[in-house]
C-alpha cells in the first residue's frame, strides 16, 4: 500500500509499505476514504531529527471495514466507520467515566495517512455510520476523529453554557471547533484570538462575535477591556508557550482556562501570581472525542453542523508532502486527503 512516512523536519514522502494484518483477534482491517493532515502534525515537521527509517504519520481517518479478528462483533466487513485518533476499549474504569484517552490499554494512530490502516480493539474505537463512500457528509464526519471532539472538550471542560462569555486561543480547526461548540453550548459572547482573516471569518460564520487579532500584551489589554476584566472562560487551542500565557493573561478572576493544544513546553506559572493568587482553575487535556461522538453525530447527520468546512484543500496521498507545506506556511488551515 501507499502510506505517508516523516523522515525529519519538513521531509515528509509517499512511500510504498507492506500492507497491515490481523494481529490480535479484536483487531479490525480498514480501507481508507478519508484521512487529513492536522496542526498536531506540524510540530514534528518542524523538529524531527533526521532518521534512516520514515516514521508512519496521521491519525484521522475514516473508512470502510475490510477485515476483522474473531473476537470483533460491533463491525463488519463492509461498514463505513469513524475512528477516534486514540484507540481504547471502551469498557475500562477510565472509559466509563468518559476519560477514553487514559483507557488501560490506550493507544494513538500514527498511521491513517495511508491507504489502510490496523484498528486494534475494533469494537471500543470503531463507530458505523449510515452514510456510503460518496456521502457529501464525509469531511464533516471526518472532524469526530479528533478535531471537532476536540474542540467540543475545549469547551465541556469549561462548563461553557447559556449566556456564558468565552475567549478562544487559536484560529486553527481546534480552536475555530472550540467557536462551534462553545456556540452550540448556549455561549453569548465568543471572542476568537487569530490573526488570519480567512479562518476569523469562519470564525464568525461558527459563532464568533468578536475577533482580536493582536496578541501579547497588547492582544490582552483588548481582551480585558473587552470583558471589562478578564473573560471568565478561556479555551487555549494552540498548545505554544505564548498562548498559555495569553490564556493566564486573559482570565477573570475565579475563572478557567481549557488546554486542549498540544503543549509544546514542559513549565509554566501556576503559583500565586498566575493562578493560585486569582482562583483560576487549569483543566483540559487530551480530549477522549470516543465520548463525544455519539452525541456530536445527530448533528452531522441532520446537516445542523458543519463542522468539514475546517477543509479548505483537498488532496490526493501523493500529494499530502506539499499539504504539509501548505499548511505550515498557512497557505491552507486543514488538508482533507481523498482517496
Amino acid at each position: 500500500m501507499r502510506a505517508t512516512l516523516m523522515y525529519g523536519a519538513g521531509d515528509v514522502r509517499v512511500e510504498t509499505v507492506a500492507d497491515p494484518a490481523i494481529e490480535q483477534p479484536t483487531d479490525a482491517i480498514v480501507r481508507i476514504v478519508r484521512a487529513c493532515v492536522c496542526g498536531s502534525d506540524l510540530h514534528p515537521y518542524h523538529t524531527m531529527p533526521t532518521q534512516h527509517h520514515g516514521q508512519p504519520m496521521g491519525h484521522e481517518f475514516l473508512g470502510v471495514v475490510e477485515q476483522t479478528g474473531t473476537d470483533v462483533t460491533g463491525v463488519n466487513a463492509g461498514d463505513m466507520v469513524v475512528a477516534s485518533f486514540a484507540y481504547q476499549d471502551n469498557t475500562c474504569e477510565f472509559c466509563r467515566a468518559g476519560v477514553q484517552t487514559a483507557c488501560v490499554h490506550v493507544g494513538f494512530f500514527s498511521a491513517a495517512q495511508a491507504e489502510l490502516i490496523r484498528v486494534p480493539l475494533a469494537d471500543g474505537t470503531l463507530v458505523r455510520l449510515p452514510v456510503d463512500a460518496g456521502s457529501e457528509l464525509l469531511p464533516s464526519l471526518l472532524t469526530l476523529a479528533d478535531v471537532y471532539g476536540t474542540g467540543y472538550h475545549a469547551a465541556k471542560q469549561a462548563n461553557v453554557g447559556a449566556g456564558d462569555t468565552v475567549a478562544v486561543i487559536g484560529d486553527g480547526a481546534v480552536g475555530l471547533l472550540a467557536v462551534l461548540s462553545a456556540r452550540q453550548r448556549g455561549a453569548e459572547r465568543i471572542i476568537l484570538m487569530g490573526r488570519h482573516k480567512t479562518r476569523t471569518d469562519l470564525g464568525r460564520e461558527f459563532g464568533a462575535t468578536d475577533v482580536v487579532a493582536e496578541r501579547g500584551d497588547e492582544g490582552i489589554a483588548l481582551v480585558r477591556d473587552l470583558t471589562d476584566g478578564g473573560a471568565p472562560k478561556v479555551l487555549e487551542a494552540v498548545g505554544h508557550r505564548s498562548a498559555y500565557d495569553q490564556a493566564v493573561g486573559i482570565v477573570r478572576a475565579g475563572g478557567v482556562i481549557s488546554r486542549v493544544g498540544v503543549p509544546q513546553y514542559e513549565e509554566a506559572p501556576v503559583g500565586f501570581a498566575s493562578l493560585f493568587g486569582r482562583n483560576i482553575t487549569l483543566n483540559g487535556g487530551p480530549a477522549p472525542v470516543r465520548a463525544y461522538i455519539d452525541e456530536l453525530l445527530p448533528g452531522i447527520l441532520s446537516g445542523t453542523a458543519d463542522p468539514g468546512k475546517v477543509f479548505d484543500r483537498t488532496v490526493a496521498l501523493d500529494e499530502v508532502p506539499d499539504a504539509y507545506r501548505a499548511m505550515d506556511e498557512r497557505e491552507v488551515l486543514k488538508a482533507l486527503i481523498r482517496f
